[in-house]
């Protein structure tokens, strides 16, 4: 029993004196995507191309509703063979739209999230560079991510705060 209460005690002291010895700075990286131009550019070109890819889908499901509902109105006036034919073309058009959904919006190899992940790897890259320069230029230690949704501290001083140094760096260019 006196072992743990020595031992907790020492882990206190030492992590006490850890936290006295290091500065630690805190970055919200969501507010420097917000409001670095290169991010902001790579997110509405992003959203440009799936604006793109959502109207060729709602076209496709369109045109898809328009054949079913043609062959409905047909369909007891053709061949056999012509009803065959059109059920061909009806699984096929399906089969295509599928396709292109799956292709385009599919988790995680849909060319949305691939496409996500090129414009954002340079930008990441980037914005990770000027936090360490930044950190560098103000001695600390470590700089953690604090965004709104996914807070780590419960409190963070706002002198420790580098998110509008990193944003300003980023948009210097430096």
């Amino acid at each position: 029993m006196k072992k743990a209460i020595f031992l907790t005690i020492l882990l206190l002291a030492s992590v006490s004196l850890f936290a006295q010895t290091q500065k630690i700075g805190y970055v919200n990286v969501q507010t420097v995507m917000e409001q670095y131009p290169a991010a902001i550019k790579a997110n509405s070109d992003l959203e440009a191309l799936v604006t793109e890819w959502r109207t060729t889908l709602a076209n496709m499901q369109k045109e898809l509703q328009n054949v079913a509902a043609d062959y409905q109105k047909k369909a007891a006036t053709m061949s056999k063979e012509a009803q065959d034919a059109a059920r061909k073309d009806l699984m096929k058009r399906e089969q295509d739209l599928q396709q292109f959904n799956q292709q385009k919006f599919a988790q995680p190899n849909g060319e949305i999230f691939v496409k996500q992940a090129q414009l954002m790897e340079p930008i990441n890259k980037r914005i990770l560079a000027v936090i360490e320069q930044v950190a560098k230029e103000e001695g600390l230690k470590f700089i953690v991510n604090k965004t709104d949704v996914n807070t780590i501290f419960l409190y963070a001083d706002a002198e420790y705060d580098m998110t509008f140094k990193v944003i300003d760096k980023l948009k210097r260019g430096k």
